[in-house]
């Protein structure tokens, strides 16, 4: 406060509001939020239980499992199982490509394709060092989509943005951390989708958004496989750096940065 560091408990006099812009671990899980509703200080985003719920990708896969959206086929590998025998429960259960990412990390963290049984194994261990738990899918070949939704803009109680089409670099499986932050990869916006994929995809972004209780704003992931759309994770406060997507997504309608961030403030002030 005033450029000098504090404590959370010396801010409930001296702010109106917190704006969360902490993508991924701690700000995105629920820990913060829990402790801003403990000290009664508004923020943006959503609540503490939709956030924790939210990034763990298991449970979100459970709550819309009576929803009607596809989603890849998973197993959870926990650190403390019998890693080789796992194993074999994933090659006997899931026909390889798969993916394997950290249970509940943001940005791409730890994410990995296999191919091998050994290269599975290696990805599991790897992805066990960033959480207890770690999720192995069946690998969906498409194109990857993203959508966003914003709560009451533009006369709509939940507004979907333009889908965005991400182009990952040339040979490259899987859109990594590295390929996120970097520039190297291609976000078309709007994509270049159908018109009944872009009907699809924002009506399942709004339907994520609302099953999972989430507020303010979000963004849904999707695989546009020949079979259909495929869900894979949504974030429930997604990056807001000059390379994320939901700023471009929120300039192909007209919407500038600091106009969002009004309307955000608004929100959570109206609460």
């Amino acid at each position: 406060v005033n450029g000098l560091e504090t404590t959370p408990d010396r801010l409930t006099p001296q702010v109106d509001l917190i704006f969360n812009a902490l993508h991924g671990e701690y700000g995105e899980d629920g820990e913060i939020q829990a402790l801003l509703d403990d000290l009664g200080i508004p923020y943006t985003g959503s609540g503490r239980l939709a956030s924790a719920r939210a990034i763990n990708k298991q449970l979100t896969k459970e709550a819309l499992k009576e929803s009607g959206l596809k989603m890849a086929e998973g197993l959870v590998v926990s650190s403390e199982d019998d890693i080789p025998l796992k194993i074999k429960e994933i090659f006997m259960k899931l026909a390889p490509p798969w993916i394997i990412k950290p249970l509940d990390s943001g940005s791409s963290v730890g994410l990995a394709y296999a191919l091998t049984v050994n290269q599975l194994a290696e990805a599991i261990i790897e992805s066990l060092n960033y959480s207890d738990q770690t999720l192995v899918e069946r690998y969906l070949r498409g194109k990857e989509a993203t959508c966003g939704v914003v709560d009451n803009f533009r006369q709509h109680e939940f507004y979907a943005l333009p889908p965005i089409e991400i182009r990952k670099p040339e040979g490259h499986k899987i859109w990594n951390y590295e390929f996120k932050y970097n520039g190297q990869t291609a976000e078309v916006c709007p994509g270049n989708f159908t018109d009944e994929e872009k009907r699809e995809l924002a009506e399942a972004s709004i339907k994520i958004h609302k099953i999972l209780g989430l507020r303010h704003y979000s963004r849904s992931d999707f695989i546009v496989n020949p079979r259909g759309i495929y869900f894979l994770e949504v974030n429930t406060l997604p990056g807001m750096t000059s390379e994320s997507l939901l700023p471009k997504a929120l300039e192909a309608v007209g919407c500038s940065y600091p106009q969002f961030l009004d309307h955000v403030i608004s929100l959570a002030l109206e609460k």
